[in-house]
């Protein structure tokens, strides 16, 4: 399919007075948005702002109740997904529209109009692989989609979207799932698509990230702009907070001033197990984390990160070593024993593996504690007690449902990551695993998990985060591990904390000490 290249417009899209209701809600409430060619434009705000709908109209797969757009100085109808790839629109969503079955390649091949009858997998690998490359974002093209983590699955959809020739990119939370190098290296990739007179619009959560990349930026806040194309030059992180959220934001700063943890809760050591694909994913790790302390873990995505936390949780098996929890060695032993153990797990899937999406508020809630006493009866489950729970943590967590009959799968990332807390943090808890817990959340959901895993600490609760947002890591950590290629190859106190020996560390570069 041939690109469309633009006109002399300066103007690549206009959106006036897009109106979008859903039942209940007005999603955009007559919108105006202007993206220039050869522009990064932040679109920022909370969630439920009417970012992500907005974008869905502009890549037809929302249509819109009333309202225009201009493509290129041209009136347009925006219909499907069809219709904005014909026009050069190209989405990324933050939900990823992968089909783990096949591989890389297949994947990017889904869609392509010029396959033809016979795919030739060799000329699409070989395009794919020097995209990629070009781009900073490796891929295998025969690897199959389910043995990537959610990082390199995202660099999937990125390259499959710039393969389908989009000149104007919509990008939904993209450095989500990737570290920081990743991350810089993404926006290395996205300044030079730029300066090629193509179009960005970056959706994130990430103040510090789109005040680096984005040229200007627009707010938007219960479905109406706030603040429109506006230049991101010498504006502050707190100046875009606040007009996210309508009012100033403190963020939880760890009090570690006089602070000494307790003693170790969580010791592992020596432990080795397989990844997905049969490789030695985790090479022989070592480590403690005491009583009141949060150990970070910080490494660019497939390092390790997501083999160590199903380890901990008995859902990978091990190969070799020790996990020990308060005295109880784990190792080998199934999920309901670390359960038991006091074992409070945060996925980093929170959809998919967080919580079961068809089923209701209250029966998720359920999920770890219908076996108690309190709740199974000889006749079977006391739901009226399980209910009664369910309402208890919700308001003690600030749960937003509409009743606790509501599918967990209808709630935001912000309100389903709390009900999963809320879940974990109902009962006795010695450690807490909390994988990428902020990861597409906005600036005040952030700050409320961020508050309650500092909560866990102050109760004296043994903490292991998993991050790949670098500043998270650095703020609410008293050490941080350092993985690379399976290892720990560095482990910090926090007053030896800094960004760039850590960035090296992440890249496998030596340190001298």
């Amino acid at each position: 399919m041939a690109t469309p290249q633009p006109s002399d417009s300066v103007v690549a899209v206009a959106m006036r007075g897009i109106l979008k209701r859903f039942p209940g809600v007005v999603a955009n409430d007559r919108v105006d948005f202007t993206l220039r060619w050869g522009e990064i434009h932040a679109l920022i705000g909370e969630n439920g702002a009417g970012k992500t709908t907005l974008m869905n109209v502009l890549a037809g797969v929302v249509r819109p109740d009333e309202g225009s757009i201009v493509v290129d100085g041209r009136q347009v109808r925006i219909g499907s997904p069809r219709d904005a790839e014909a026009l050069g629109i190209g989405m990324v969503h933050q939900e990823l529209m992968l089909a783990d079955a096949l591989t890389v390649a297949e994947n990017i091949a889904i869609g392509l109009l010029d396959t033809g009858w016979v795919t030739r997998w060799g000329r699409i690998g070989q395009e794919l692989r020097q995209r990629s490359q070009e781009l900073g974002l490796p891929v295998q093209p025969e690897v199959p989609v389910w043995q990537l983590s959610l990082g390199e699955r995202q660099r999937v959809e990125i390259l499959r979207a710039l393969l389908r020739g989009a000149r104007v990119l919509l990008l939904d939370e993209p450095t989500a799932a990737l570290g920081p190098e990743e991350s810089r290296e993404l926006f290395r990739s996205l300044e030079r698509i730029a300066s090629a007179g193509c179009s960005v619009v970056l959706i994130s959560h990430k103040l510090d990230e789109v005040a680096q990349v984005a040229h200007r930026f627009t707010v938007m806040r219960s479905g109406r702009v706030v603040a429109s194309s506006m230049p991101m030059q010498g504006m502050s992180r707190e100046r875009l907070a606040e007009w996210m959220v309508g009012h100033e934001v403190t963020a939880p700063v760890p009090n570690s001033a006089g602070r000494t943890p307790g003693e170790p809760v969580l010791v592992v050591r020596g432990i080795r197990a397989l990844g997905d694909r049969g490789q030695e994913a985790l090479r022989g790790v070592s480590f403690d984390v005491r009583a009141g302390e949060i150990v970070g873990v910080a490494g660019v995505a497939g390092n390790g990160q997501r083999e160590l936390a199903e380890v901990l949780t008995g859902m990978r098996r091990v190969l070799a070593g020790r996990i020990n929890l308060g005295g109880v060695e784990l190792a080998g032993r199934p999920p309901a024993s670390f359960l038991d153990a006091g074992v409070a797990f945060i996925p980093e899937d929170r959809r998919s593996e967080g919580a079961v999406s068809a089923l209701s508020v209250a029966e998720n809630l359920a999920l770890k504690v219908y076996r108690e006493p309190s709740f199974a009866r000889a006749w079977g489950l006391d739901w009226r007690a399980l209910r009664r729970h369910a309402e208890r943590l919700v308001g003690a967590f600030d749960v937003r449902v509409s009743s606790l009959d509501q599918p967990a799968g209808q709630l935001s990332g912000g309100n389903l990551q709390r009900l999963i807390l809320a879940r974990e943090l109902s009962r006795p808890v010695r450690f807490l695993l909390a994988a990428q817990p902020t990861r597409g959340l906005d600036a005040g959901a952030t700050q409320s998990v961020r508050k309650l895993i500092l909560e866990q600490r102050e109760a004296g609760v043994a903490t292991l985060l998993i991050s790949e947002d670098l500043s998270e890591l650095l703020e609410l950590s008293d050490r941080l591990l350092v993985f690379y290629r399976g290892r720990v190859v560095a482990d910090l106190e926090r007053e030896r904390f800094d960004r760039e020996i850590v960035g090296k560390h992440m890249a496998g570069v030596e340190v001298a000490s």
